[in-house]
């Protein structure tokens, strides 16, 4: 895997969509890059002016160089100590000079990468909005929300701690070095004779925590998608007793996370204590070197003030020698991450929505020809479909659990793209409608109910400021279930909690069956929308039905026969085909798969009331 990785990661192509993201910030981007310039210039200075201080005060002399002596205002420094005096004051204004610069490059390198992610995140979360919902049935949902948090922080890394923070120390590093063999170039090769071991000790260490960084990625993927998933089915795991298991499988996959970090640790604990090695190493020959060399010409003054700074010269190179490994990782890391967050952004099982027709409204004629669906590849659900449904008809779906009738309703919302056959609304193939005008001329009320986190009246509007509060309550009596929502805590603004979870089953189908209605859709789609409410619950929604249906046309999918008896027409399905076509009375006539549906249920519910 990491060999794959690490091809991938030198694809510049990645680097470049990144960049895509930072043209709108182009000027952060370039200052940043002078500032790593400017930065880089200022890296020797302050060691050259103490070998110039060390040399004036062991008596050594020298000619000021002209641009020092510019920025000492060409003063008079024949004299050692005004020398100094003069060079330490112009460091310490320096020293705050180059504070201030380094201060202003890791801000704006943090501010540009932090903008980077914003963008990005904006606009990864749209892509996931308008995936089809294939995704979410095949990819955990704890794998999306690490690409869209996790990854996306991670590219962050790559202008806050790796490209731009690998550029400045290079540069530091190269200026350092021709200035260390301006000043002595054989002090300079025996002070680097380490070097190698330098290279290769950084080169093993940045390959060892690259393998452990990838395997810390999976880790916190395999993380956020057991926890985001056992949080949210925590109470089947209480219900089941199962606490214990889960949390023996917790335990290995944190325990995974923890290892692939302790190798990482591990790396640095060996990589660290090595370049301080080197670095004494380095040192120890510098000495060495100007020892000899101070044996043999005892009144060469200038060798203490070349000691003193090529100490400070391979402490300057050193120091982000150590780090440059860990940045080029973080690097790697975040090249990674976009490569993944890339995937999701080039997913192209998307719902297209390049339909222009947008009609004012529509008269919810339906037509389902020749159509056949699958989830995955040719494991077809739906198989050769075909049904009209004029303006204004009750239509009812039925059939075993599996026999396709979920899947109907989802293909005439678009949320799924179909194999074979088209969908006719009002005559007109549902792809050319404007997604948005179809999905809002139909109303859904699902068997499994959704609730935000807000109030009642956020989860019946989803925050849609054109819907007024006064519409919402005259929806609420029209099925009665105003004094319900007044009854609670605060009214309409009770908070219904994560997924509705302070409310019942029933309540939370009322709420949603509120939501459906207020949008006054042309096709009103109830999906066992009565499955979870109790009688006199029912009863009041089926008066509200009896009342709205009349100028909709409306399917319902039911598994209680009793309750479609009034349909206009009911479609029998069974494996994804159509067996039979009618109304109650010729289903039942027919004698065939309706009718023994219908007689089962009826025993079923005959031997319940007896049991009674």
């Amino acid at each position: 895997m990491s060999g794959e990785v690490k091809k991938r990661i030198f694809d510049f192509s990645v680097l470049k969509r990144v960049f895509q993201f930072v043209k709108p910030y182009r000027l952060a981007f370039y200052s940043s890059v002078a500032m790593a310039i400017l930065l880089a210039a200022f890296t020797p200075v302050r060691p050259y002016l103490i070998q110039l201080t060390v040399d004036k005060a062991s008596g050594k002399h020298f000619n000021i160089p002209s641009w020092l002596d510019f920025l000492l205002l060409k003063g008079d420094y024949s004299d050692a100590t005004q020398f100094i005096i003069a060079v330490t004051v112009f460091q310490v204004f320096f020293l705050l000079i180059e504070t201030i610069v380094r201060f202003l490059f890791s801000f704006v390198t943090a501010w540009l990468g932090q903008s980077v992610v914003k963008d990005l995140r904006v606009t990864v979360f749209k892509k996931i909005l308008g995936l089809n919902l294939r995704q979410f049935d095949n990819t955990p949902i704890g794998t999306l929300t690490t690409r869209t948090i996790n990854d996306i922080e991670s590219i962050n890394d790559i202008f806050s701690d790796g490209l731009l923070p690998i550029i400045a120390d290079m540069l530091s590093i190269i200026v350092t070095l021709v200035v260390m063999f301006y000043t002595d170039w054989r002090l300079t090769l025996i002070s680097l004779i380490p070097f190698p071991l330098m290279l290769i000790a950084t080169y093993y260490f940045k390959e060892s925590v690259n393998k452990s960084f990838i395997k810390v990625r999976n880790a916190v993927a395999a993380l956020n998608a057991f926890v985001q998933e056992h949080l949210t089915g925590m109470h089947v795991i209480q219900a089941f007793a199962a606490e214990e298991r889960e949390f023996n499988k917790f335990k290995k996959i944190n325990r995974d996370h923890r290892n692939a970090n302790i190798k990482a640790i591990f790396a640095y604990s060996i990589f660290f204590p090595v370049v301080e090695v080197v670095l004494a190493f380095s040192t120890g020959l510098l000495v060495w070197w100007l020892a000899g060399k101070a044996l043999n010409y005892p009144l060469d003054m200038s060798l203490a003030g070349k000691l003193t700074a090529f100490i400070l010269y391979l402490n300057l190179i050193f120091r982000p020698l150590r780090m440059i490994a860990d940045k080029f990782n973080v690097l790697q890391m975040g090249m990674i991450a976009a490569e993944r967050v890339f995937k999701v952004l080039d997913n192209e099982d998307y719902i297209q929505k390049q339909g222009t027709y947008a009609p004012a409204s529509i008269k919810g004629a339906i037509e389902f020809d020749d159509v056949s669906f699958a989830y995955v590849d040719d494991k077809y659900v739906l198989k050769d479909i075909n049904f009209q449904v004029k303006p204004g008809e009750v239509v009812a779906l039925v059939g075993h659990t599996g026999s396709g009738k979920t899947s109907i309703i989802s293909l005439l919302n678009r949320l799924y793209h179909i194999q074979k056959g088209e969908i006719r609304v009002d005559g007109v193939n549902i792809e050319t409608y404007n997604t948005d005008v179809l999905r809002s001329s139909i109303g859904v009320v699902l068997q499994d109910v959704f609730l935000f986190s807000g109030s009642i009246l956020d989860n019946i509007t989803l925050r849609n400021t054109q819907i007024s509060k006064e519409k919402v309550i005259e929806a609420a009596k029209l099925i009665g279930v105003h004094e319900f929502i007044m009854s609670l805590p605060g009214g309409y603004s009770f908070n219904v909690m994560e997924r509705g979870n302070t409310l019942s089953l029933g309540q939370r189908q009322l709420i949603s069956f509120i939501r459906a209605l207020l949008y006054n859709p042309s096709i009103l789609i109830l999906d066992e929308a009565t499955s979870s409410i109790d009688t006199e619950s029912e009863m009041l929604i089926q008066e509200a039905i009896e009342k709205l249906i009349s100028d909709r046309t409306s399917i319902v999918i039911a598994h209680r026969l009793s309750t479609i008896r009034k349909a206009d027409k009911i479609i029998v399905l069974d494996k994804g085909v159509i067996k039979e076509i009618g109304n109650h009375e010729e289903l039942l006539a027919l004698g065939g798969f309706y009718s023994k549906l219908h007689n089962m249920q009826f025993e079923k519910e005959k031997g319940s009331i007896l049991a009674k």
